[in-house]
């Protein structure tokens, strides 16, 4: 299905064809003896800890989550490597911690490619041991060459095919960010000629209205902080952009445009092995789903927004049950990082809580040093292996499904890629009650903690208490070293200065990986 006009030319850049047999397996390799899974990656945005039923939400019910959490294990330790979207999932797809690179920031909708077509991607590992891959949803990681310089009327010169995706039907960014048109295979999806598409971060397009200029014309929903600037579909946005014409999205149609294309992909690839990266707009900004999902709990828009996620969950469970895949399907759902409330647009979901606390019993959330901007509901199910109704309290992070999973399907992977993934593919399956010693976690301005299964440490920084641009949301700085014990879930007490030593334990640990050591053994 990859698009025949996607450049070979850089395949001369490519580094996956130079392979060494180092995988990194650290006493926790556990071979399947069984046929080689179809894995999919059911992948929210911005849905914290505590927004699912099974993770105890109030005020939303989440039947299908539920039914797959019950076919498999809950995670209730599982870590995103970053609180924001862009480097969580760059982290999460090349094994590599995006503070690593520059660059890798929360990216702009024409932002060039930020994982490059020389990287090894979680799409190459699998491509290489026979897999069929796609991409649907939520992309934000850059497309083209340079940011700013892509043509959005013919056909990308970098996109998805270039980092080993077979195909793809993705939003260029976030449903807040323009461009508001799909990309499938490189090119804007339903392009219409008679409205050439321009795109810019720097300055308005003569003569096209802004939600600041004309907030008569926001039918649909109001900004609460930013989000002023190009309007589409009666919502005004971040950027400005001119034309799309009928490739323009409907935000109410966002969800299920996205799961069709993906069941079309399950169902054309049903006779062979597939690995589907599933990345959901939900439950991200501006939150309008569709009509039928409209009024089904009491918190309001972004309440509806989990229940539509919800029935997309149950969408891909049943087209599987119904191919007769499910058995051997090994499915991860999880979230790129912590909730976040009001996060630019007035549609009353912080007003409208009644008591559910995104984050769960967590401090923090997206955006956040403190544990709610990174620890995330994470659930496997993969019936013709792993036992169904487990809760496991393991540590654990999305940085080493690369190595884990490549460990499962067999693949070499190149030497001096995935330096941050490890192979705790036990951990994961269930097999092996073994933590990751230690996992590493970014906050917004880059400010990094190391959280064992007992403690965590927060390094100093003078960055302000709060989020300056409108969430209401602690960022966890501070200019003192701060130490955390996990027993006690809302890191109020600081006991940095009674246990120096202890201090000094996990400061050495992050020095040592900030030099790239490997402390945990490839």
């Amino acid at each position: 299905m990859k698009h025949p006009l996607l450049f070979t030319v850089l395949s001369s850049t490519v580094c996956i064809t130079t392979v060494s047999a180092t995988n990194k397996t650290p006493e926790n390799t556990t071979p399947t003896k069984s046929k080689t899974p179809n894995v999919v990656f059911i992948y929210a945005d911005d849905l914290g800890y505590g927004d699912l039923q099974c993770y105890g939400a109030k005020n939303v019910e989440t039947p299908n989550v539920n039914r797959l959490a019950k076919s498999g294990i809950l995670f209730t330790n599982a870590h995103a490597t970053a609180a924001t979207s862009t480097p969580s999932r760059y982290s999460m797809l090349t094994g590599e911690y995006a503070w690593r690179k520059k660059g890798t920031d929360v990216a702009a909708g024409n932002a060039g490619m930020i994982i490059r077509p020389e990287q090894y991607t979680m799409a190459d590992m699998f491509k290489s041991t026979g897999y069929t891959t796609a991409a649907i949803g939520k992309w934000h990681l850059g497309l083209g060459d340079k940011g700013g310089t892509q043509d959005w009327n013919a056909i990308l010169p970098c996109a998805l095919g270039d980092l080993g995706f077979d195909y793809h039907y993705i939003m260029a960014a976030t449903a807040d960010r323009v461009p508001c048109v799909y990309i499938e295979n490189g090119k804007v999806a339903n392009y219409d000629p008679s409205a050439p598409i321009e795109v810019s971060y720097q300055k308005n397009f003569e003569g096209e209205p802004t939600g600041k200029s004309n907030p008569e014309l926001l039918y649909n929903l109001k900004p609460s902080h930013g989000h002023d600037m190009s309007i589409v579909n009666g919502i005004s946005r971040i950027g400005f952009m001119k034309g799309g014409g009928k490739a323009l999205w409907k935000d109410e149609n966002i969800a299920d445009s996205l799961t069709t294309h993906a069941i079309q992909f399950i169902e054309e690839n049903k006779d062979k092995p597939f690995f589907l990266y599933f990345a959901t707009n939900d439950v991200h900004v501006p939150r309008f789903p569709h009509d039928r999902f409209r009024g089904k709990n009491p918190m309001g828009l972004r309440g509806d927004a989990i229940v539509q996620f919800d029935y997309c969950v149950g969408e891909i469970m049943n087209t599987l049950e119904k191919l007769g895949l499910r058995e051997n399907t090994l499915i991860i759902l999880s979230s790129d990082n912590g909730p976040v409330v009001d996060d630019g647009y007035d549609d009353k979901a912080e007003e409208l809580l009644n008591g559910h606390s995104p984050a769960g019993p967590l401090r923090g959330n997206k955006y956040s040093a403190f544990e709610g901007g990174t620890r995330i509901p994470a659930i496997l199910s993969w019936p013709k292996e792993v036992k169904k109704g487990k809760t496991s309290d393991l540590l654990v992070s999305q940085v080493d499904w690369l190595a884990s999973l490549a460990a499962l399907t067999g693949a070499t992977m190149p030497k001096n890629t995935a330096p941050d993934s490890y192979n705790f593919l036990g951990s994961w399956l269930g097999k092996e009650k073994k933590d990751r010693p230690w996992v590493i976690e970014q906050a917004a301005n880059h400010t990094l903690s190391v959280r064992t299964k007992d403690w965590k440490y927060i390094e100093p920084n003078n960055g302000p208490k709060m989020i300056q641009w409108g969430p209401k949301i602690e960022t966890g700085n501070s200019k003192e070293p701060q130490l955390y014990k996990m027993q006690e879930v809302k890191e109020v007490t600081n006991y940095a200065k009674e246990m120096p030593e202890k201090v000094t334990e996990l400061q050495s640990i992050l020095q040592s990986v900030r030099e790239g050591k490997d402390l945990i053994g490839k």
